[in-house]
């Protein structure tokens, strides 16, 4: 049931003991959004839990709390709480945790292609930008003034959703937002320099990675693939594939993951074509120019996968 954000504040209020979590390979809007939430709960004195199913980019650090995520573990025992909170994906997104939490769930999102399901209440903006722009929000409905830590956090999930206010998806309310971010003690330089960080396995990561790109279709779609052998070097890909979308005469890009032997990740970034249409028929989702789904195929055999499905939306492009 999709409900309004002054409803999903009733919800809060009216439960104690909540666990927090987000999508797998989180980036900074899954992070950012998680740790403010976090902090927010904790300042209004709920039991808060975050679970994330899987690691952190090393260059989060910087994030407050950041230590505070725990990854689920294997067990047969099901944690009980008065609410799950799942930020930035759908149900199907969250690896273990689905399994591990027996509670309701509120899902709180902005990506265009969540229809809600498998979830009790939906709050979905397609219009803001991050999460961390609609968890901003909901503080604006409690009347909660932001520390700096919880500003940071915001700050970082809105500003790497954005491409640092570079996207399309960047609209006059998402720099209002970040304005008041900035006004309540964040330094868009520091949060900016430490995104740009990179470690040395990421940085001979990104040199194995680029070695692999190939173009198809006439140039129109390029890709990068970090195979199962690679994949043994790389920290995060997180990042990678903004250096193949500013290709010129390049209208998707992306980018194809070995995690597992039969599970690939996909990463896509558009300039004209609908790639969360293209996400949803892999069973994904996203944004229109910035989408991802899993493929549960081996390497070679998801790439073929992919590309048979990016055919069907460059027919006519010129």
């Amino acid at each position: 049931m999709k409900i309004t954000l002054s409803e999903v504040t009733d919800k809060i209020k009216s439960a104690q003991k909540i666990i927090v979590t987000a999508h797998i390979n989180p980036d900074g809007d899954a992070i950012g959004s998680s740790l403010a939430l976090m902090q927010i709960l904790e300042i209004l004195n709920k039991d808060v839990t975050v679970f994330i199913d899987d690691s952190i980019p090393f260059k989060f650090n910087i994030l407050p709390r950041v230590q505070s995520i725990n990854r689920p573990i294997e067990n047969n025992e099901k944690i009980s709480a008065d609410l799950m909170i799942i930020l930035d994906t759908q149900p199907d997104r969250i690896g273990r945790v689905l399994n591990m939490i027996d509670a309701p769930i509120l899902n709180i999102d902005h990506h265009i292609t969540n229809e809600g399901n498998s979830v009790d209440w939906l709050f979905l903006n397609p219009n803001a930008a991050a999460t961390c722009e609609i968890i901003y929000e909901l503080t604006k409905i409690i009347n909660f003034k932001l520390t700096l830590d919880i500003a940071h956090c915001l700050y970082a999930g809105l500003a790497t959703d954005t491409g640092f206010f570079n996207y399309a998806n960047t609209k006059p309310n998402t720099l209002r937002v970040a304005a008041d971010l900035v006004e309540a003690g964040v330094k868009p330089n520091v949060i900016a320099e430490e995104m740009e960080r990179k470690s040395l396995a990421d940085f001979k990561g990104l040199a194995e990675t680029l070695k692999t790109v190939e173009f198809f279709f006439e140039g129109k779609v390029c890709g990068l693939f970090v195979s199962e052998e690679i994949s043994h070097i790389v920290d995060t890909t997180e990042g990678i594939i903004d250096l193949i979308r500013v290709i010129d005469g390049v209208e998707i890009a992306f980018l194809l993951t070995c995690k597992e032997r039969n599970l690939c990740r996909v990463s896509m970034r558009s300039r004209t074509v609908d790639v969360s249409a293209i996400a949803r028929n892999l069973g994904g989702g996203g944004h229109i120019r910035a989408a991802g789904c899993s493929i549960s195929a081996p390497f070679m055999v998801a790439k073929q996968i992919l590309l048979n499905e990016i055919e069907k939306s460059i027919i006519g492009l010129k």
